[in-house]
């Protein structure tokens, strides 16, 4: 089964993102809520998470 690289780009990124939401300072429900979005709706959540997602914790890159 091939993913393909936006795909897999796709997951990195989401992935990356249900980490920061799991970390951030939002509450339990936010947080819930965030990680149901992201993951039924990958890409479009993604975008949405981006743009008005809880700002916490800063990913150490």
């Amino acid at each position: 089964m091939e993913i393909g690289i936006f795909g897999a780009i796709v997951l990195a990124l989401d992935i990356l993102a249900i980490y920061a939401i799991v970390t951030s300072r939002a509450s339990g429900l936010a947080k819930f809520l965030w990680i149901v979005l992201v993951l039924l709706l990958p890409i479009l959540g993604l975008i949405i998470w981006f743009v008005a997602g809880p700002r916490g914790a800063k990913l150490k890159t």
